[in-house]
């Protein structure tokens, strides 16, 4: 099974960036990352990470989209079907997408 990374080198400087430069959730940054589940239901659009707690800032849409934080730790041990990981879509366009045009997004 080829191992893969939930971020290259450059998106997880990108997102502890946008984090750093965070003042009191009044900024909006561009999504960076899209995460999924492969085997069903989750997508995570992130756009900030704290590298202290690896808590990551974005939109999860699940049953319905909604604006949170998710645990970068918990979506890596998540157990899934086959073996299956949740995986970084790689032809997402990064920091393209914002958020309000992803909610506006027919589901």
């Amino acid at each position: 099974i080829m191992k893969q990374k939930m971020f290259t080198a450059a998106q997880y400087k990108k997102l502890v960036d946008n984090f750093n430069k965070q003042e009191g959730g009044t900024k909006d940054f561009k999504v960076v990352v899209k995460l999924f589940n492969p085997a069903g239901l989750g997508t995570w659009y992130l756009s900030e990470l704290n590298p202290e707690t690896n808590e990551a800032f974005g939109l999860a849409d699940l049953h319905e989209k909604e604006l949170g934080y998710v645990s970068i730790d918990e979506l890596k041990n998540l157990k899934l079907p086959m073996g299956l990981k949740i995986e970084r879509d790689f032809s997402f366009p990064e920091n393209k997408i914002s958020f309000d045009e992803l909610m506006k997004e027919a589901a």
